[in-house]
């Protein structure tokens, strides 16, 4: 049977040849729909690695504050303090500016036994920051006061960085050098990954590093994780607050404002994306009925002529899906060909699960797309009785 149908789609080669086209477009469409959502969906489903519901950023502007370095500790210890001290406040820690969600980065670069990390999310980081996000430590410990005026600059790395450094080894109490490995640093914990881009991208590598007092100069923002109690009162008091302190313009966020912004950036491309390929699929899908209903109507001849030798109409009608199919399959393997260049070469350094899973769902789905496409036509070629299509003939 196959190889009757191997030569039937042979012989219409050229009428074959719209079908082709049309489904290896729709597959590399689908293709690349299927492995943005993949993506997007295995980032989502891992843990945020941090709380960020109560969380606030204060930013401000430090131009008009003293320079002098030991006035600036004095006045930002007790900034600390005087935050701390308000009861709708919970923790308060300094930071730099690429916290999360803060449309800011900075990385840098390290190196270890000769192999150069690059890039890895910097984070300049004060004491209590652990406590405001929530981070979960999964080996070693948060900074101390006496890190200070260690040897060997203390800092803590993330689960991503950590695998690829060390893979299942240990990695606390090793020491790191800096891109250029000039200057070795010590790994004192191993945090959970934080997702600081988003619900729906990785965390990639992280380090942190302690807030020493040579950066107040440029710092300017705090953060702060407030209590249940925390209203839009208490926030305008804050923001008097500040502003008194700093005489200069101050900004207060919630991060869980923050974060849907952030997510939309994201969601709403893909959507627009999506959309725009379901119209094409659609069209796709219309021209695939239309090119099968006419084939019928172009063979009504050859299916009168099989009727009339005894071919049910179930025997007609599945040789026309089989017709399909395998053109189908013949359009897929070209395809898939293309899919399979872009886990193999590593194409925007994307896990190659993301390509294999959305090449499999691709496919799964031209098949369902080309079957639905298929089976009325090849019901109503069921349906032609074979005396009247013979007398048209």
């Amino acid at each position: 049977m196959f190889r009757h149908l191997f030569k039937l789609i042979w012989n219409k080669r050229k009428q074959n040849f719209l079908f082709l086209s049309e489904i290896l477009v729709s597959f590399m469409v689908i293709f690349a729909v299927f492995s943005f959502l993949t993506f997007y969906y295995q980032n989502y489903s891992k843990p945020l690695g941090f709380d960020y519901k109560k969380v606030w950023s204060i930013s401000y502007d430090n131009g008009l504050l003293t320079k002098n370095r030991d006035s600036l500790n004095i006045f930002y210890d007790n900034l600390y303090k005087s935050l701390k001290a308000m009861p709708q406040i919970e923790e308060v820690t300094y930071t730099g500016a690429n916290f999360p969600y803060s449309n800011s980065t900075m990385s840098t670069g390290l190196n270890s036994n000769g192999k150069k990390f690059n890039p890895v999310n910097s984070y300049v980081v004060g004491a209590d920051y652990q406590k405001v996000w929530n981070i979960k430590l999964v080996a070693g410990r948060w900074f101390l006061p006496e890190d200070a005026v260690t040897k060997n600059k203390n800092f803590i790395i993330n689960e991503t960085l950590k695998k690829q450094m060390f893979g299942e080894g240990d990695a606390i109490g090793k020491l790191i050098g800096d891109y250029d490995d000039k200057e070795k640093m010590k790994i004192i914990g191993v945090v959970q990954d934080i997702k600081a881009n988003g619900d729906f991208w990785p965390a990639g590598n992280a380090m942190f590093t302690r807030l020493d007092t040579g950066y107040f100069r440029n710092n300017s923002h705090i953060l702060v994780k407030v209590r249940d109690g925390a209203d839009a009162t208490f926030e305008s008091q804050l923001y008097k607050f500040m502003t008194n302190t700093m005489k200069n313009s101050v900004e207060i966020q919630h991060l869980s404002e923050m974060r849907d912004a952030k997510n939309e950036v994201t969601i709403i491309p893909m959507v627009i994306f999506i959309i725009i390929a379901s119209f094409l699929i659609i069209n796709v899908a219309l021209g695939l009925f239309g090119v099968l209903w006419y084939n019928i109507n172009k063979r009504r001849s050859e299916i009168g002529l099989r009727r009339a030798i005894g071919a049910s109409g179930s025997s007609v009608s599945l040789q026309l899906v089989m017709e399909a199919m395998i053109l189908a399959t013949m359009s897929l393997m070209v395809g898939c060909f293309f899919a399979i260049q872009f886990p193999l070469l590593s194409v925007f350094n994307i896990p190659a699960s993301v390509y294999i899973v959305a090449m499999l769902l691709s496919i799964l789905f031209i098949y369902l797309l080309v079957f639905a496409c298929s089976l009325y036509p090849g019901k109503q070629a069921a349906g032609i009785h074979p005396a009247i299509a013979l007398h048209e003939e």
